[in-house]
């Protein structure tokens, strides 16, 4: 077991798990919701936890009716069960999406403000309550790094379009991060969400802004994914490889404080649209954003090249082509049924998402339209 500080309370280690209900204990929570999906469910990974929760005297019920891209009727029915079990803190189990919607859950039962006046983009972080009920995050894939994260990410009812809420608030109070949770992932899961480790890394370190430290844990986590993400995928028993694949994913969280880019204003539009996974998602768009973004900041898309057996900046997105292709994940959109047709619709929606905001080259409407063409 290792414990960091970074500054969500981490807990790592194989079968760390079993350690949920002291920590929900430490954090005063007495009755737990825990959060989760269907899949995760039926995988018998609650298990570990309703044991340790129990053994620590603490009352547990599930809700398990969150979807892969977590809308925001999933939160709306988390909040009424959560009410209704008198629950005062969530145990959230299983990807960004449980954990996610996890965080929002407890936000809702702190404010009735509307998600639309809370949206990130409209500065709505000042509006979240000073006081939000404990949450702890437990992750069953290797990806978002949602468990250290900020924000929360849910489809809106009344736009159709992913938004995120933002704020220091929502961060978990402790994240316990278990690789045998992540054994059983399949394939091309552990490949996907390993994409969505190093597409936060690499944007976290390509994006504008000074901040130091998070160019150095991006770095640290692309390097991560480089030496580990096809051992975890060729074999999902090599926990020392799981491993650092959580590490990596937790590290990428951290970093993108600094900002994110132009890839994730096109990912989310897949995912609340097409229902296009997130992490494969950023994996099919990646390559046209650096491409796009080689004019302005070469050098820093050169340091990712090497980390992926590189030598020049032109190297980097052919080098994340090829890991992609060697993941087994396709090449493009229309692997996906996503038809040129559809991108003047999604290039819409991706001008209004705030994560290319803080892209080293700045993206109009027609820029995102280009990506999304290149990337077909």
């Amino acid at each position: 077991m290792a414990i960091w500080a970074f500054p969500t309370r981490i807990v790592f280690g194989v079968g760390v798990v079993r350690a949920v209900g002291d920590e929900a204990r430490a954090a005063r929570i007495t009755r737990a919701l825990v959060v989760t999906d269907p899949g995760v469910l039926q995988a018998g990974l609650c298990e570990p936890v309703l044991e340790s929760l129990g053994a620590a005297g603490i009352r547990a019920a599930i809700f398990s009716g969150v979807q892969g891209n977590p809308t925001e009727s999933d939160v709306e029915q988390g909040a009424r069960a959560y009410a209704e079990q008198g629950a005062n803190g969530v145990v959230a189990v299983g990807g960004g999406s449980a954990l996610d919607a996890g965080k929002l859950i407890v936000l809702r039962s702190a404010t009735r403000l509307p998600f639309e006046e809370l949206d990130d983009a409209r500065g709505g972080d000042r509006l979240v309550p000073e006081h939000v009920p404990p949450s702890i995050a437990i992750p069953t894939t290797a990806g978002t790094g949602s468990e250290v994260g900020r924000s929360g990410v849910l489809t809106l009812r009344s736009t159709g379009r992913k938004t995120v809420i933002f704020s220091p608030r929502l961060m978990p109070r402790v994240a316990i991060l278990d690789p045998e949770l992540t054994r059983g992932l399949p394939r091309h899961v552990t490949a996907a969400t390993g994409f969505d480790a190093l597409t936060h890394c690499i944007e976290a370190y390509l994006s504008k802004g000074d901040h130091p430290m998070a160019d150095a844990v991006a770095l640290s986590g692309i390097d991560l994914v480089a030496k580990n993400l096809e051992r975890a995928v060729e074999d999902g028993a090599d926990l020392n490889a799981r491993g650092a694949m959580m590490k990596a994913a937790m590290m990428g969280a951290v970093a993108f404080q600094k900002g994110l880019g132009a890839c994730h204003s096109l990912a989310h539009p897949l995912g609340s649209q097409h229902d296009v996974h997130h992490g494969l998602a950023n994996a099919l768009c990646l390559p046209a954003v650096l491409r796009f973004n080689l004019e302005v900041c070469p050098d820093r898309i050169r340091d990712v090249g090497v980390l992926l057996g590189g030598k020049t900046a032109h190297d980097t997105a052919p080098r994340v082509e090829r890991l992609r292709a060697r993941l087994g994940l396709p090449r493009g959109l229309r692997a996906v049924d996503v038809a040129e047709k559809d991108l003047e619709g999604l290039a819409d929606l991706a001008i209004e998402d705030a994560c290319h905001t803080s892209n080293p080259r700045p993206c109009t409407r027609d820029d995102l339209l280009a990506l999304y063409q290149a990337s077909l």
